[in-house]
């Protein structure tokens, strides 16, 4: 009679987990590997230090935008005051001028009536009021006699021959022009003086 011995399969396997003593050991190992602390924190602070970075830079960029944003809006409403109140100041202008052509008229009438006289004394008055109101506000008149012609600030209406100017000046007034916070309100109108033509003599 012939005998047979059958194995159970946990057996075997049981057996050749045992048998391989090599990856037994190496399994061991790499689940008992220790991590360098020094190195593991090493690299925490380089991450950290990457990340202030990142947002010390956002910071920096939304406080220079912050920045622009505010200056702009202080210019642009600096701009809107001084239009406002260029508009206000350009309905001045007027009065003056009417004031200047009055006084203008008085001073080559000097035998004029004494009532004539006080109203005269009324005009020089007013005019004098406006002139304040608008020196207050920062409106100053432009020098335009017997200063060179400044396209900028000047309109020339015409020009006139005379030796008497260097060629270029002004050397007439028509109508006063002002400045308003060292930006032009208004261009002076002004006649220009050129040096006359020499005249040229036939040859005889």
């Amino acid at each position: 009679m012939t005998w047979r011995i059958y194995k159970h399969p946990s057996d075997e396997e049981g057996t050749a987990l045992s048998s391989n003593p090599d990856s037994e050991s190496e399994n061991t190992e790499s689940l008992t590997t220790p991590i360098d602390p020094s190195a593991q924190l090493q690299a925490d602070v380089e991450a950290l230090k990457t990340e202030v970075a990142e947002w010390q830079d956002r910071f920096l960029r939304k406080a220079a935008e912050l920045e622009n944003y505010r200056k702009r809006a202080e210019k642009e409403k600096t701009d809107s005051m001084m239009l406002a109140r260029s508009s206000v100041l350009m309905e001045f202008l007027p009065v003056a001028d009417a004031c200047e052509r009055a006084l203008k008229i008085f001073d080559e009438n000097t035998s004029a009536p004494e009532d004539v006289q006080q109203y005269h004394e009324g005009v020089e008055l007013l005019y004098k009021q406006v002139l304040d109101t608008l020196g207050r506000t920062g409106a100053v008149p432009i020098k335009t006699v017997g200063k060179p012609f400044d396209p900028h600030l000047h309109e020339a209406l015409s020009r006139e021959e005379t030796p008497d100017f260097e060629e270029g000046t002004v050397i007439k007034e028509l109508r006063r022009g002002y400045l308003y916070r060292d930006k032009l309100l208004r261009p002076a109108q002004v006649i220009v003086a050129v040096h006359p033509k020499e005249n040229e003599q036939t040859p005889q």
